[in-house]
């Protein structure tokens, strides 16, 4: 359950940004280097259009589908009693090395600019074979940045998804962010009821997309998982209670592919026919009354345009905490492509873009319905200045901070930032 306490920002020390500010030195005459000559959606993709006919609208509508409680139920009856968060927590798998002693290689994914105020690295022994993807933190969870005593992030990964062979497997390391120095991290398998509850399953799909809100995980789902959403409980972390590779039931109890952890989902939401656009990113939104959560269309690569966002309105009522209601409240077209990461504040929206080449730069815009700006690489007119790989960002609201991922470097960096970045 839910304990509140109160928020102590931290600060980094020296010894970070002296090794940051010689990485950033490094990227940034690199990226110089790069020509922005050719127009493009990435160089000026314009204002946000606002969509409201129908069938703009209609596709996107939801329809939620609940785990029976009896499902879960006997799930928990098998698996053993669930535990929180806070037990998860105190019972780590690893620890997160602090910047200044992660390689080169890693550091290079981390944007040229806005500088980033903390950063860690993944052990490489603890990942191998995974691809990172979103995050979020208890300052989605909760306004005041805590989920009981602490302050936490959420970090998704993924292994193989949406390969034939089906194997495809998702999990979320659970960081504990109230040490700086040294944020220790326990993994847990995103799993999906089977069996009316007798066994479970791995969800396969990229874990592009997640929001902590309250005590509901928002994970997207690619399209052999119904194409939109689904949901966990975070009061409901189950124990596995055999080390294996295995998923699910095994003589002796229940593996978690090595995870020790795992989260059943309790809902999902698909989206209505074939052709619906399917989310991408999502992330929260805590400028808007009520509370809503934003979303970006996950599109392919080689796709000329243009991209959708849309938002739904989180549910209101005590019975639906964490979920959300099935209307889309505004829905908009950019004429960004290979968007990765999506954020809004207030009427601002932004937009991390991918570039066609692993080894190049993306960019970080700000759009609303008057225009588009990028972040910049200081006075120069280069702004590919983002990291390439990043595919989320998450909104601290009570630090002012924007939280992402990239290669195995998870960051962060204030908004206030971006937006100076922005004004130049």
């Amino acid at each position: 359950m839910k304990h509140r306490g109160r928020h102590r920002r931290r600060r980094r020390g020296r010894a970070l940004r002296a090794a940051l500010t010689g990485t950033a030195l490094a990227l940034t005459a690199a990226a110089t280097m790069i020509s922005t000559s050719q127009a493009t959606d990435a160089d000026d993709p314009g204002a946000l259009r606002p969509l409201t006919a129908t069938a703009d609208t209609a596709p996107l509508r939801l329809t939620e589908h609940a785990v029976p409680g009896a499902e879960l139920n006997r799930l928990t009856a098998s698996m053993g009693p669930a535990v929180g968060v806070g037990a998860v927590l105190a019972d780590p798998d690893g620890a997160l090395e602090d910047a200044e002693g992660c390689a080169d290689d890693d550091r290079r994914a981390l944007p040229v600019e806005p500088a980033v105020s903390r950063a860690y690295c993944w052990p490489e022994r603890d990942t191998d074979g995974w691809r990172p993807g979103a995050v979020t933190t208890s300052g989605d969870a909760d306004e005041d940045g805590r989920w009981g005593a602490h302050r936490v992030v959420l970090s998704g990964w993924t292994r193989g998804a949406g390969t034939p062979d089906g194997q495809g497997l998702a999990r979320v390391a659970f960081v504990a962010a109230d040490d700086d120095r040294a944020p220790r991290y326990t993994w847990a398998l995103l799993a999906v009821p089977v069996d009316g509850g007798r066994d479970f399953r791995g969800l396969g799909s990229d874990v592009s997309g997640m929001v902590w809100y309250e005590d509901k995980l928002l994970v997207t789902a690619g399209r052999g998982e119904g194409g939109a959403l689904y949901v966990y409980d975070l009061d409901r972390v189950q124990r596995a209670t055999v080390d294996a590779d295995a998923v699910g039931r095994v003589p002796g109890g229940w593996s978690a592919a090595g995870a020790r952890y795992v989260l059943p989902a309790v809902a999902s939401y698909g989206t209505a026919g074939a052709g619906a656009p399917r989310p991408g990113g999502i992330a929260l939104d805590r400028s808007t009354a009520p509370d809503s959560l934003v979303v970006h269309e996950a599109a392919p690569a080689d796709e000329e345009g243009p991209t959708r966002l849309w938002r739904y309105a989180f549910g209101a009522r005590p019975e639906r905490a964490g979920l959300l209601e099935a209307e889309p409240v505004a829905v908009y077209e950019t004429e960004l492509t290979r968007v990765r990461g999506v954020l809004a504040h207030r009427s601002e929206w932004y937009l991390s873009r991918a570039t066609g080449a692993p080894e190049e730069r993306g960019t970080l815009w700000r759009q609303d319905t008057e225009g588009a700006r990028p972040v910049r690489c200081g006075a120069d007119e280069t702004y590919r200045c983002w990291s390439g790989p990043a595919t989320s960002l998450s909104y601290w609201q009570a630090t002012g901070d924007v939280w992402s991922q990239s290669g195995r470097m998870l960051f962060a960096l204030p908004l206030a930032s971006i937006d100076e970045s922005l004004e130049r």
